[in-house]
C-alpha cells in the first residue's frame, strides 16, 4: 500500500514537472515569435490605423447591392468624414489653447519668482546704491514714469489662431455645403423631356419625360413601356446610345448635365433634338447639334456591331477626352 502511494506521488510530480516544462517551452516560443516579428519589416508599419473612406465603402458594400444603397452609403460616409474632420480640428484647437495657457502661466510664475540667495555684502552694497539713488532723485526731481508697451492695432493677426473666427468659418462652410446639396437636389428633381429613337435598323422616334436625377436604367424602363416590341425584353438587355457612345445604366442625366460631358458627335448634356442654324459654318467652333439617342436591344448590337452605325459605338469612358466633335 505504501509503495502504491509513493508511486502515485512520484507520478504526480512527473506530470507537474512536464506541465511546467511545456509552459516554459510555449513562453520561449512566443518570445521568439515576437522578436522575429519585431525584426521583420512590416508592410503595415507606415499605414494609418484608420481606414480610408474607400476602404470603409468597400467593406460596407460587400457583395451585390443596389446602386441606390451604394450611393446612400457613400453619401453617409462622406458626411461622417466631414464631421470627423471638423471635430478633429476643434480638438487640435483645444489642445493648442491649453498649451498656450500653460505656457502663459509658466511665464507669469517665472516673472514672479524672487531670489533670496544674497550675501550680506551684496545687501550692504545695494543699501549704499539705494541711498545714493534717493539723494540723486531729490536733487533731480521726481523720476519719469516708464512707458508701457501697447499692442499695435495695424498689425495683421489673421494668421494667429482664433477659436471664434475658426468656428464661424466652419459653420459657414457647413451652411454652404448644405445649401449646395439642397440646390443639387432641386436640380435633380427638375423634369426633362428626352427625345429618343428605338433603333432596330430604322428609327422610331418618341419622347419621354424623366427627372434629371433619374438613371439611364429608369429611362430605359419608361421607354420599354412605350413599345410593344420591348415589353418582353428586360431592361438589362437594352442599351442607350447617345452621340455614338454606349451609356452605362448606372449614370444619371444629372451627371452629364452638371459636367457638360461630350460625346464623339455632339454634346451629351442636351437631350432634345435641334440642328445648327447658323448661316455661316465656322470651323473653329463646335457644332451646336444634338442627335436623338438610340434605344437598342443588346442582341441587335451583338449581331450588327461590325456594320455602320453600330461599328462606331463604344462604351462611355468619363476619363477619356473625345476632343472636337467629328461626324464620319
Amino acid at each position: 500500500m505504501s509503495l502504491n502511494k509513493a508511486e502515485g506521488r512520484r507520478e504526480d510530480a512527473l506530470v507537474k514537472q512536464r506541465s511546467q516544462m511545456r509552459e516554459e517551452f510555449e513562453r520561449q516560443k512566443q518570445t521568439l515569435i515576437q522578436e522575429t516579428e519585431k525584426a521583420r519589416p512590416s508592410a503595415n508599419r507606415f499605414v494609418g490605423q484608420n481606414d480610408s473612406m474607400e476602404e470603409s465603402l468597400k467593406n460596407s458594400t460587400v457583395g451585390l447591392v443596389h446602386l441606390e444603397e451604394f450611393q446612400q452609403r457613400r453619401k453617409e460616409l462622406e458626411e461622417a468624414k466631414a464631421r470627423e474632420a471638423a471635430r478633429s480640428n476643434e480638438i487640435k484647437y483645444k489642445l493648442f489653447r491649453d498649451e498656450a495657457k500653460k505656457a502663459k502661466k509658466r511665464k507669469k510664475v517665472s516673472k514672479a519668482t524672487l531670489s533670496f540667495a544674497l550675501d550680506e555684502e551684496e545687501g550692504e552694497e545695494s543699501g549704499l546704491v539705494e541711498t545714493r539713488a534717493s539723494s540723486n532723485d531729490k536733487e533731480d526731481g521726481p523720476p519719469a514714469k516708464r512707458s508701457k508697451f501697447r499692442k499695435n492695432p495695424n498689425v495683421d493677426t489673421s494668421f494667429l489662431p482664433d477659436r471664434e473666427r475658426e468656428e464661424a468659418e466652419r459653420k459657414e462652410r457647413e451652411r454652404l455645403r448644405l445649401e449646395w446639396l439642397e440646390l443639387q437636389e432641386k436640380i435633380k428633381n427638375e423634369d426633362i423631356e428626352i427625345t429618343y429613337s428605338y433603333w432596330d435598323g430604322s428609327g422610331h422616334r418618341k419622347t419621354v419625360t424623366c427627372k434629371k436625377g433619374d438613371t439611364i436604367g429608369t429611362f430605359l424602363e419608361k421607354c420599354r413601356q412605350q413599345f410593344s416590341e420591348l415589353r418582353g425584353v428586360s431592361v438589362d438587355n437594352l442599351m442607350y446610345v447617345k452621340e455614338d457612345l454606349i451609356i452605362p445604366q448606372h449614370y444619371t442625366f444629372y451627371d452629364f448635365i452638371i459636367n457638360k460631358a461630350r460625346g464623339k458627335s455632339g454634346p451629351l448634356f442636351n437631350f432634345d433634338v435641334h440642328d445648327d442654324v447658323r448661316l455661316l459654318a465656322d470651323a473653329t467652333k463646335e457644332k451646336d447639334e444634338s442627335h436623338a439617342g438610340k434605344v437598342v436591344e443588346r442582341s441587335y448590337y451583338q449581331r450588327n456591331k461590325h456594320i455602320f452605325p453600330a461599328s462606331r459605338w463604344e462604351v462611355f469612358d468619363p476619363e477619356k477626352n473625345y476632343g472636337k466633335y467629328s461626324i464620319a
